[in-house]
């Protein structure tokens, strides 16, 4: 990480970028309020730091211990913001996502939708391509599953949040979706990565089952480091030995992601528990140990979902963890993220 002096001038920076360069490496620009900072990317293993710090217009420069660079703490000390239709996840106030885990139709997503946003959402997500256990089980609707989310998006003013399988799928879901999920069993698959890093659009991380922390935002520096920054982590629970919840919530890792990366966490305690009975006890048990937001599966009637009913929560029942998380969040000195005006004023004001 190369630190330019305060008054160094756009002829410096650019000397030190192209140093850099020359060096097979690849530098990252952080332009602050005082000062910029280049974040050097690559096997610099052989490079020696005097050949930076004696460039005109350098401070000083420091080495990033983690392999991970661009997700580090190290390189960027300040929590990044992600903006999200009119609010920011990863700022004081905590971020509401909630929907069915798959499109099935046109009523149930809308009502879904329209039932959510009531209850304080911000964004919704839903499923149109299912990777699925077993290929016999309902995959999604494909792209007429988007053209749904897209009208459920014009009727709420809610951004969409859906799944992406393949890198194939970008040009395709970058049109419909606000949010690119890349959900855990993709999470190492690292086409699909670069894909949705070179795409620029922003893109919801969610930690394989058996991955570790570090793996995970190692993960995360693939998108990284196409210049993409609009990037959300997500805990949704790591297999262990324990039988008795679908996975294991690792609550841990809310505060350990929080002291090693300046990326905006969630926690998803839907697929961490797999039962609707837990879902909202873990969901209160992250905001208090620090998440940005949380997403929530919901859906109009859990019973007749065609995937994850058992641990989808009836909008009745969301409403009452969206009071409860409210509750806890002022108890930690913070608070839900306000809804914004343009699409709270829209909520039921389309056919349910």
């Amino acid at each position: 990480m190369i630190i330019m002096h305060i008054d160094a001038t756009q002829q410096q920076i650019t000397t030190a970028v192209a140093r850099v360069e020359d060096n097979g490496l690849r530098a990252h620009l952080i332009q602050g309020e005082e000062r910029t900072v280049i974040g050097v990317v690559g096997d610099g293993r052989k490079i020696f730091k005097d050949q930076f710090l004696h460039l005109p217009g350098v401070d000083r420069v420091i080495p990033i211990s983690h392999p991970y660079k661009l997700a580090s703490r190290e390189f960027i000390p300040e929590n990044s913001l992600f903006p999200l239709d009119g609010v920011n996840v990863g700022d004081n106030g905590i971020v509401m996502i909630a929907g069915p885990c798959s499109v099935e139709s046109r009523t149930q997503l809308l009502e879904t939708a329209y039932a959510v946003r009531e209850a304080g959402a911000h964004a919704l997500r839903g499923g149109a391509y299912k990777p699925r256990t077993s290929p016999y089980s309902f995959q999604g609707l494909g792209e007429a599953g988007l053209e749904m989310l897209a009208e459920a998006r014009e009727a709420t003013g809610m951004p969409i949040v859906t799944e992406i399988m393949a890198p194939e799928h970008v040009p395709l879901l970058t049109r419909y979706a606000d949010v690119l999920q890349v959900g855990a069993r993709n999470m190492q698959n690292y086409a699909l990565l670069n894909a949705v890093g070179e795409s620029q659009h922003p893109v919801l991380l969610k930690r394989s089952m058996m991955a570790s922390i570090d793996e995970l935002l190692m993960a995360a520096e693939y998108i990284l480091s196409h210049g993409n920054r609009r990037v959300m982590l997500c805990e949704r629970g790591i297999r262990t030995f324990e039988t008795a919840t679908r996975n294991t919530t690792d609550i841990n890792a809310i505060p350990v992601l929080k002291s090693l990366t300046h990326l905006p966490v969630l926690l998803d305690p839907s697929h961490s528990t797999g039962h609707w009975e837990y879902v909202t006890a873990v969901a209160r048990a992250g905001i208090a140990a620090g998440a940005d937001g949380l997403i929530v599966e919901v859906h109009v009637n859990p019973s007749e979902a065609k995937s994850d009913g058992g641990q989808s929560l009836k909008p009745e029942r969301y409403a009452e963890l969206v009071s409860q998380v409210r509750a806890v969040s002022e108890a930690v000195g913070r608070s839900l993220a306000p809804v914004p005006l343009t699409a709270a004023s829209s909520v039921g004001t389309g056919e349910s």
